[in-house]
């Protein structure tokens, strides 16, 4: 063996370098031969300095020194505050209970931001009716009807005082305590008038008031308003006395109410009316109670009434408790319109959650003042089960017992399954009431789980449905809903709902609604949306005897075609961005208001969507639902915002509940925050 000393390996190593080094020098030197060479890390090299030049070094830009981005090439002013608008040329024909509609008009709004004023918004819409006739019977012809509201929303005052107010078509406002209602629906009085809300959060203080003319929204498909004779006036407080104390008061007063038309569609008639309502409010740290009085009479033959109820809530653990009294007199009503009255009694309600457990149970007794209403007891109950991540099954009972045919039980069984697939539910209803109606279904629904921009949910049942003594019609229903993107310029929506009865007393038709919006061009789009409506509905399993539900909704022949060119302008140095600083990330929040029928909070397809519900995001940026319930804020900044829906538009008895009304919502870099929003009501 021979041996190597050190020395002798380190001038070996040297002569391998010194040889590379050279085999490198040639190849750089030679242009043909450099074509050919391979070098694994000169994507990672600096390109050499050319001759003369200064040695790159690496240097800090302060930010006013960066030169200003290019101009949105859709906006023509990148300057000032945020600010769009929007104007719609709409074209509408419809046959609706054997009277055709042509309706012609424009629909114009949008946003205004600015630095002392908060924001400003528009929602106006103006149209020509021309049908055979009138609403009420009236031969009159083509005549214009509409409906305009600005909003000021965010003004700042001295003091802390935030105010918001608003002009045009409205709702009575309401506190907040005093709309919080757990068992008891308050709704409000549309009207034509102005409204202010003034509030200070550091002392717990609202001022709400509002005056106008009070009437009811007209028109086949568009939403007119059709004011009385009569004024509409209401004034209310909210106040916190103490950490745990806050009292609220609210006066209405109507020259109207609202009665059923011979289509059983809602009519202002001129009657004069005055409510009063009081509640006060002690808040623990784990219990609450609330009493709230009210007294209301009118003019002819409205009499005179009070009523108290007691709400109180306690939280133990996984239990929360609530439990109440009422005392509703006969003809008790909130200005126009009638709410449940001639009752007393009291109810209790428990509910459990934990990870995989949810039930809940609760008891009414009810009995009727004047022994003209329900008498007895009603008792309801629910339980869910999460088995797994993807399987849960449970069921609802309910039942009711009084005096002469108001026995009635319903109840209902599921087994909701998440797969690859998508979203399956299976459902079986029945009921039974005293007077030999006996109704049941069997339904199926899934929610295709499908790729980015796609949506569908399909719904198939078959049941037999009863109405009193009449005798049970088979009843076979089909329905789909979804939709689709196209890019971003064409998005199409729609539902399809078919019921086949084999007799009187049952439901039988079909319902079709279809929606696109297609972008034609940087700011203008094709709106249209077609719909088929025959036939009713409907609803023999809710029971609950304080919300004097019909066992029937009527829903006479209703076909319509509606068109409409629309045209968007943003602009401002933050143009299309909400809620967030100049040039912020961006996400979108879109989702939809629909009424939940079975209680899943998921939006399948035989549930209808709930069209011109007012959105509110950050307290300042509103819009409305549209014909098939959806929404979308485009262009929200990243980050975490507040998204409150204004259920003044409901159809009674749904109402919404305050985690669904009011919730925040998170938007991410160039994702899509879906939200569906469920209506609920009594069972």
């Amino acid at each position: 063996m021979v041996r190597r000393s050190p020395r002798f390996a380190r001038r070996a190593l040297t002569l391998a370098l010194a040889a590379c080094v050279a085999s490198m020098h040639v190849n750089a030197a030679s242009p043909a031969d450099a074509e050919d060479a391979y070098d694994p890390f000169a994507a990672f090299d600096p390109p050499p300095p050319t001759s003369g030049a200064e040695v790159y070094r690496d240097r800090i830009i302060a930010p006013e020194s960066l030169e200003p981005l290019p101009d949105d090439k859709d906006d023509d002013s990148a300057d000032g505050p945020r600010r769009a608008l929007h104007v719609e040329a709409i074209a509408h024909r419809s046959r609706f209970g054997g009277e055709d509609t042509l309706e012609f008009g424009a629909a114009f709004g949008g946003y205004w931001d600015t630095a002392d004023l908060g924001t400003l918004s528009l929602d106006a819409l103006a149209f020509r009716v021309d049908r055979d006739r009138a609403t009420y019977g009236r031969d009159d012809g083509a005549r214009w009807r509409g409906t305009a509201t600005l909003w000021q929303r965010g003004l700042d005052l001295p003091g802390g005082w935030r105010v918001d107010n608003g002009l045009g078509v409205l709702n009575t406002p309401m506190p907040a305590l005093l709309r919080d209602q757990y068992r008891f629906l308050l709704p409000s009085v549309p009207m034509l008038g102005v409204s202010s809300e003034w509030r200070q959060r550091a002392r717990g203080l609202s001022l709400r008031g509002a005056v106008g003319r009070g009437g009811v929204y007209s028109g086949a498909r568009l939403s007119g308003f059709e004011s009385g004779d009569g004024a509409v006036g209401t004034v209310g407080a909210e106040w916190r006395w103490n950490p745990q104390w806050t009292g609220a008061a609210t006066l209405l007063a109507t020259d109207g109410r609202i009665v059923p038309d011979s289509q059983g569609l809602p009519a202002f008639q001129n009657a004069a009316t005055r409510a009063l309502l009081i509640g006060q409010r002690w808040q623990g740290a784990r219990d609450q109670i609330t009493l709230n009085l009210q007294a209301s009479d009118g003019d002819g033959d409205i009499d005179g009434a009070t009523g108290a109820w007691l709400d109180g809530r306690s939280a133990r653990g996984a239990y929360v408790h609530r439990y109440g009294l009422f005392n509703l007199q006969p003809d008790l009503a909130w200005g126009a319109w009638p709410i449940a009255n001639d009752a007393r009694g009291g109810y209790y309600r428990v509910d459990y959650q934990r990870a995989r457990w949810t039930w809940n149970a609760g008891v009414d007794r009810i009995g009727s003042i004047t022994g003209d209403g329900f008498d007895g007891w009603y008792g309801s109950a629910h339980a869910r089960y999460q088995s797994s991540p993807r399987l849960s099954y449970g069921g609802n009972l309910s039942a009711r017992r009084g005096r002469g045919d108001a026995d009635a039980e319903a109840l209902q069984a599921f087994v909701d399954l998440r797969t690859h697939a998508g979203d399956t539910r299976l459902q079986f209803d029945t009921a039974q009431d005293a007077a030999g109606g006996d109704s049941w279904q069997v339904l199926a629904d899934h929610a295709l789980r499908l790729r980015e921009g796609w949506r569908l949910s399909l719904s198939a049942g078959v049941g037999e449905l009863a109405n009193g003594g009449f005798r049970p019609a088979r009843t076979t229903t089909l329905a789909a809903y979804g939709g689709f993107d196209i890019g971003t310029d064409l998005t199409i929506d729609g539902t399809a709902r078919w019921t086949r009865s084999d007799g009187d007393a049952g439901a039988h038709g079909l319902d079709l609604s279809l929606g696109w919006r297609w972008r034609i061009a940087p700011r203008w789009s094709l709106l249209g949306n077609l719909t088929e409506n025959r036939g009713s509905r409907r609803s023999p399993f809710a029971l609950d005897p304080l919300t004097n539900q019909p066992v029937f909704e009527t829903l006479p022949h209703d076909r319509s075609l509606q068109l409409s060119l629309r045209y968007d302008h943003a602009a401002g140095r933050a143009a299309q961005v909400l809620g967030g600083a100049p040039d912020a990330a961006t996400g979108r929040v879109a989702g939809s208001v629909f009424l939940d029928d079975n209680d899943d909070g998921v939006r399948n397809a035989a549930e209808r969507p709930v069209a011109g519900i007012t959105l509110v995001l950050d307290g300042r940026y509103t819009l409305r639902t549209d014909d098939q319930g959806r929404f979308a804020f485009d262009r929200v900044a990243v980050g975490t915002h507040t998204l409150e829906v204004l259920a003044d538009n409901l159809p009674l008895p749904w109402s919404l509940d305050p985690a669904q009304a009011r919730r925040s919502v998170r938007v991410e870099v160039r994702d899509r925050a879906e939200i569906d929003i469920p209506a609920q009501r009594p069972r």
